[in-house]
């Protein structure tokens, strides 16, 4: 795909506590790499992947396959960004709510971020991927599985247990968050929670689908 060659632009937003891993998550994802150093995130950074996206019917059949222009937010998980990294939440479709394994701390902090979600992101119940992440330091978990997927069921997403550092379960976190998204698109009758830019017709931009978010537009 040619730089103009993409039929969406999707925006996901890594969210999370400091030192949970969602730059080497992103990392992992778009370029297959993991650096062992801890860099903190100074305010917003993003990675980018074009994709291509098939749905599948109810009879099993995949359709057409579109190409998506991913934008992956990655937000800085210390408190004093937080004004920073929630104004990015309303732009963004879908969410990477990630903690640390090996950190209770992090786990315990998931409510605090979901409930952040459901005051700035574009509608009170936005797709979101919860991922216990660093599940390949076995000797050092601190969360049980049970207790991470007790929570997602809780608030009704999707969970994953993840390692940046060996990749296991990365992409497919990232895929069925993207397939939440497409859906959504898909089944949604009013359009107007889809942030401006997201739609392409014939190469360029088509905002006609797109008007302010309302959270009262976002029960499909």
């Amino acid at each position: 795909m040619s730089d103009g060659d993409y039929d969406y632009l999707i925006k996901f937003l890594a969210l999370g506590d400091s030192g949970v891993g969602k730059t080497s998550f992103l990392y992992q994802y778009t370029d297959g790499n993991f650096n062992s150093k801890f860099i903190t995130t100074v305010g917003i950074d993003f990675r980018e992947k074009r994709v291509v996206y098939k749905s599948t019917g109810p009879d099993g059949t995949s359709g057409k396959g579109q190409k998506i222009h991913m934008q992956l937010w990655d937000t800085a998980g210390q408190e004093r960004f937080r004004s920073l990294t929630t104004a990015f939440f309303r732009d963004a479709m879908g969410f990477l709510l990630l903690f640390d394994l090996s950190n209770e701390q992090s786990f315990l902090n998931v409510r605090n971020w979901m409930s952040q979600l459901q005051v700035h992101a574009y509608c009170e119940n936005p797709d979101i991927v919860l991922c216990g992440n660093k599940c390949d330091l076995t000797d050092q978990r601190a969360v049980s599985e049970e207790a991470a997927r007790e929570l997602a069921e809780k608030y009704g997403i999707p969970y994953f247990e993840t390692s940046a550092a060996n990749g296991q379960n990365v992409s497919e976190s990232v895929d069925v968050l993207l397939d939440l998204i497409m859906k959504r698109m898909e089944r949604c009758v009013d359009k107007s929670w889809i942030p401006d830019g997201t739609v392409r017709a014939n190469g360029n931009t088509n905002a006609d689908l797109s008007e302010s978010p309302d959270k009262s537009k976002c029960t499909c």
